[in-house]
């Protein structure tokens, strides 16, 4: 039984190693036990393969009669917990009776129901959410998406930097601005289309380009960055600040039909954005979108799992993809992950 217990052991370890869901973990942890309990049931007794494994399926029922015991009582702790945030979050609202006391007000417990629901948000997350800064880099293609799902996800403040104005070619993929809004800067269009989705969100506007001199500073004011701008010189720019302010930063680039997404936080183990890309490309090796074009849905894909990575990041929930490049191929709907590590002799975080 020991060789099978140790096997079951390394598949956990190996799936945790290689980022593999919890429930996937368990499923190969299942089949290794039903292929041990069928062999069991299948050789006769005395065979020596049947007694290196126990002997007979007895002991192996008993162990599963427990590992399902175990699994029962786990899940129900998690609903219990999920139940009682539940149940924490409308006190602190003094269940609609003293909104203006509390984190939430009863309007708020409505609208963010379903997160509270869950048992991996529930109500703590959403308090997190709530209290949480995030600095969105660009109110362009990826910006669009992250900045309105998390207005609608309940983030208390977004900051949203960006120097552009609405022009009409954005129009075909940048869905937070309109038609009507043309020509006023995205920044502005940006905090109006906030505004109308999420009254109970504070969009901080910063109509300008974020150079050197200011980065880091503003930077620091944030719990968390989410870079969605277009040009490398912008992105080294937020990658050193957030080293120097030790926040991490949800990285995002698209381009035609292409689209990647990563948590950049040398802080916590995982690579910067230099790690990866040390040099800035060379003239034409990585054209702009009005240079190559991109299609109108891919940054909206893109820029809302960028949003779902800084939820998880802000509540804890699930694994988030710090050490792992997620690349997304639409034209063929194919995709894939590649891990990356952090390089010793990186110039920006190396020191670290």
């Amino acid at each position: 039984m020991l060789i099978v217990i140790l096997m079951a052991v390394g598949l956990w370890l190996l799936g945790r190693f290689m980022g593999t869901p919890v429930q996937a973990r368990l499923i190969m942890i299942a089949l290794l036990y039903v292929a041990v309990l069928f062999l069991q049931f299948a050789l006769a007794p005395g065979h020596p393969l049947r007694e290196q494994l126990g002997g007979g399926p007895a002991p192996w029922l008993i162990l599963g009669a427990v590992g399902l015991a175990v699994l029962a009582y786990w899940r129900l702790l998690g609903r219990v917990r999920g139940r009682a945030a539940t149940l924490e979050a409308a006190r602190d609202a003094g269940d609609g009776r003293a909104a203006q006391d509390g984190p939430f007000s009863d309007v708020e417990l409505e609208r963010y129901a379903r997160h509270i629901t869950l048992r991996e948000i529930g109500g703590l997350g959403q308090r997190r959410l709530k209290e949480a800064r995030v600095l969105v880099v660009g109110a362009g293609g990826l910006g669009s998406p992250v900045l309105l799902y998390l207005a609608a996800a309940g983030v208390g403040t977004l900051g949203v930097v960006d120097d552009d104005a609405v022009d009409l070619s954005n129009l075909q993929r940048q869905v937070i601005h309109t038609d009507a809004r043309g020509g006023m800067p995205k920044v502005f269009s940006a905090q109006a289309a906030v505004a109308a989705l999420n009254p109970h969100v504070a969009v901080r506007p910063y109509h300008r380009r974020l150079t050197e001199d200011i980065a880091e500073a503003m930077v620091a004011d944030y719990d968390l960055i989410v870079d969605g701008s277009d040009s490398f010189d912008t992105r080294d720019v937020v990658n050193r600040a957030a080293v120097a302010s030790g926040r991490p930063v949800i990285g995002g680039a698209i381009t035609q039909w292409e689209g990647q997404v990563t948590v950049y936080d040398p802080a916590g183990g995982a690579p910067c954005m230099a790690c990866l890309f040390p040099r800035a490309p060379r003239p034409g090796q990585a054209p702009t979108c009005a240079e190559a074009g991109v299609v109108g849905a891919l940054p909206g894909l893109i820029g809302s799992l960028m949003a779902l990575e800084a939820i998880k990041e802000i509540t804890g929930a699930g694994t988030p993809l710090r050490g792992r490049l997620l690349i997304w191929d639409a034209l063929d709907a194919e995709t894939r992950t590649v891990r990356v590590k952090r390089r010793a002799d990186c110039a920006v975080c190396g020191d670290i």
